[in-house]
């Protein structure tokens, strides 16, 4: 059965203040309601104010989707009532949205190209914010602070095929919002889904208001074997909303799927149409990741593979091309393979990590002051003391208090004729063609050095030194 997907996101723009008022957006570390003015609160005689930044970030979205820019779009009223809404009904656009038919590319399930349709981008409010009371209590509380933030809405076609599909289109958008510098993709319910799921001849479920990436693949694969399951037992799928509760892994009924007729949408009498149109040929995007992507191949001579991570997350394209000048290729490995790992491990941001630090490593690697083995070790030591708070040291000074560096002459000698005295099973074992009998004797000289011997010379040093007799 095929599975068929389609996505909304509800993107908080970066704007100094909310889209109708001046009360700030910065308000994640304050008291709750202290955020609020008679607008974002629906006070009797309060009129809305249109924010032009966040209708130029719009535009600027738009351009980079390839989007057309209607000639003139309007504002409407979506009635509904929710205690996070204190107007009960919501400031959107419906019918006349800010831009239409858009493309993201991204690669589906076996690896090849695709195009995903946008269909639409709007503005919009986003509402309040329920905080649900632990312990059981039959009431919640209400935080106006982030009513009137505004959101740009993007609704993509029914385009994709899998969970796993939905999550590289959300990643693709998101970099591509964080090149722009409209988002940012670190703050707290700064990105939402609603993703609406079904098989192919089955009614269509919508999973509401998931806050992370992982969070949307999980909502859709729980909810393509939950259709499946209830399809072969010959049960049909209902046409509702769902709830997808983080925490279990599973979405939940909510109620049934409101119809557009249901919100009773009119135009916002307070709020003059808009034609923007034309503006959109005077904004200047920046290199997108798609063309950073292919100038990093060109420029740098590395492997797609690497360029589409590097190019994946803005900050970090950034601190690549800072490291560069050492040695490109060297860089790329290190910085996509090796740093990322060791971050993603302490759950760190590219950020925190000094780039001149990261070049003086690589420096000394490509010099081959020291193995990789030995750089892995000095890389740990200047992230756990980023992570605790300290001054990241020099990596030579680190090497050279802690000899580090590289194994060469005499020493290794001493060390193989040692090793090799100390195993004389293993050296029958490579003497009988056994190969993991060598790799024994190299690790065993490893653990010696400390890493600061290259295993791939160890092997030919020790295999010469068995075979011409050394033994």
């Amino acid at each position: 059965m095929k599975t068929i997907v389609g996505l909304e996101i509800h993107v908080q723009l970066s704007t100094a203040t909310k889209l109708f008022c001046g009360c700030s957006t910065d308000y994640r570390d304050d008291e709750p309601n202290t955020h609020c003015c008679p607008v974002c609160l629906a006070l009797p005689g309060a009129l809305p104010r249109l924010n032009k930044k966040a209708v130029d970030y719009g535009l600027k979205v738009a351009k980079a989707l390839d989007m057309k820019v209607l000639e003139e779009s309007e504002f409407a009223r979506k009635n509904y009532f929710y205690p996070d809404l204190p107007k009960a009904y919501q400031i959107t656009q419906y019918d006349k949205p800010l831009a239409v038919e858009g493309t993201v590319e991204i690669e589906d399930d076996e690896g090849h190209e695709k195009i995903v349709r946008i269909t639409r981008v709007h503005l919009e409010e986003d509402p309040g914010r329920l905080v649900h009371v632990a312990g059981g209590s039959k009431y919640s509380l209400v935080d106006y602070n982030r009513s009137g933030i505004p959101l740009l809405e993007i609704v993509t076609e029914p385009d994709m095929r899998s969970p796993q599909e939905a999550r590289r289109f959300l990643n693709k958008l998101r970099t591509i919002l964080e090149y722009l510098g409209v988002f940012d993709g670190d703050r707290e319910g700064g990105l939402r889904v609603d993703a609406n799921i079904s098989l192919e001849g089955s009614e269509r479920v919508e999973v509401k208001n998931i806050s992370s990436y992982k969070g949307v693949e999980k909502a859709l694969t729980f909810e393509v074997t939950r259709q499946k399951n209830l399809l072969r037992r010959g049960q049909k799928v209902t046409r509702e909303t769902r709830h997808f509760m983080e925490g279990r892994g599973i979405t939940t009924s909510a109620r049934s799927k409101e119809e557009e007729h249901d919100y009773r949408y009119f135009p916002e009498p307070d709020l003059r149409p808009l034609r923007v149109a034309d503006r959109v040929a005077a904004i200047d995007l920046p290199e997108l990741p798609v063309a950073r992507k292919n100038r990093f191949m060109t420029q740098y001579g590395i492997s797609l593979n690497h360029a589409r991570t590097l190019t994946g997350d803005p900050k970090l394209a950034d601190f690549y091309e800072a490291v560069a000048h050492v040695d490109p290729v060297l860089a790329a490995t290190w910085v996509a393979d090796t740093l990322l790992g060791e971050l993603n491990y302490r759950d760190m941001g590219i950020a925190a990590v000094p780039a001149e630090r990261i070049a003086e490593l690589l420096a000394l690697l490509r010099t081959e002051t020291i193995t990789d083995t030995v750089g892995v070790q000095v890389l740990r030591e200047m992230l756990d003391a980023c992570a605790a708070g300290k001054p990241c040291e020099p990596p030579a000074v680190i090497v050279e208090r802690e000899g580090l560096a590289r194994a060469t002459g005499d020493e290794f000698a001493q060390v193989v004729e040692k090793a090799v005295a100390a195993n004389p099973r293993a050296v029958e074992d490579y003497r009988a063609g056994k190969k993991g009998a060598l790799n024994f004797l190299v690790g065993q000289v490893m653990k010696e050095t400390r890493g600061r011997a290259d295993p791939r010379e160890l092997g030919k040093i020790v295999s010469e030194y068995i075979d011409t007799g050394g033994v």
